[in-house]
């Protein structure tokens, strides 16, 4: 096993173990050691939702989500739209944007762990969602065909990826011309180098696979994305931010 299957396993273990203590009535970890869902630092998690939408769904799908932000609300989604969330997890920012775009429209999660798609299955259908889809697979590698999204979300998860170039022409791919960008990750300030951010926090805590907000200008940029905005939200650790990032697949 490589260096980054090791990383890889170690993403896929630290997030099936997270859906089955949901599964199992217990509470889940959150993203980061150092925030605790419950009591800490509003970092990572449900709470960073508006109690409208947390009211909205099931209970599981809140406790199941470790992101840092709520991507729904930056993407502007409209009735129709058809959404792709990288890296779904229990499913919070798919049930949410099924609702956004409406019956006809259609919200798509993407997954590489049996346990969060398990979960995030059963709180479709607990919430009565019918137009919300759940695929395993790597965010890599997508498994839609080009040109068939409008919109792709994804929150604090592209920070875990072992390939994020990958990750950039990917979600370009599988966009519309047109298509928009509009996600939640956690983003270094520039001065910190890798190995900075390495001691800030393993891999598996969304700390030291964190880019820095150059290295996701350039590489969205080099992804062919225009329009870039990288927007930080709140603090997550010493020179690390959760940030909203937009950016459009050119007409």
């Amino acid at each position: 096993m490589t260096e980054l299957d090791d990383l890889r396993e170690q993403v896929r273990t630290r997030y099936a173990a997270a859906a089955r203590a949901v599964l199992d009535e217990r509470d889940a970890a959150c993203c980061s050691p150092a925030a605790d869902c419950r009591t800490g630092p509003r970092v990572f998690g449900g709470d960073l939702y508006g109690a409208a939408e947390r009211a909205e769904l099931p209970a599981d799908a809140v406790t199941a989500s470790l992101g840092c932000g709520d991507p729904v609300a930056v993407a502007e989604l409209r009735d129709g739209e058809t959404v792709l969330d990288l890296g779904s997890g229990g499913g919070i920012d798919v049930l949410l944007s099924a609702r956004r775009v409406g019956p006809t429209g259609t919200a798509y999660g993407l997954d590489m762990t049996d346990e969060m798609l398990t979960l995030a299955r059963a709180n479709a259908a607990e919430a009565g969602i019918a137009n919300a889809r759940f695929l395993k697979g790597a965010i890599e590698a997508v498994p839609l065909p080009a040109g068939s999204i409008d919109v792709v979300i994804s929150n604090c998860v592209i920070n875990l990826s072992v390939d994020k170039p990958a990750v950039f022409a990917e979600t370009y791919r599988v966009l519309r011309p047109g298509g928009r960008l509009g996600i939640t990750d956690v983003v270094a300030e520039d001065h910190l180098s890798p190995a900075d951010r390495a001691e800030r926090g393993e891999y598996v805590e969304c700390v030291a696979g964190a880019l820095s907000f150059g290295e996701y200008l350039t590489g969205l940029t080099e992804a062919g994305f225009t329009g870039i905005q990288i927007t930080p939200t709140h603090q997550v650790g010493g020179g690390l931010h959760s940030a909203i990032i937009r950016a459009t697949k050119p007409r």
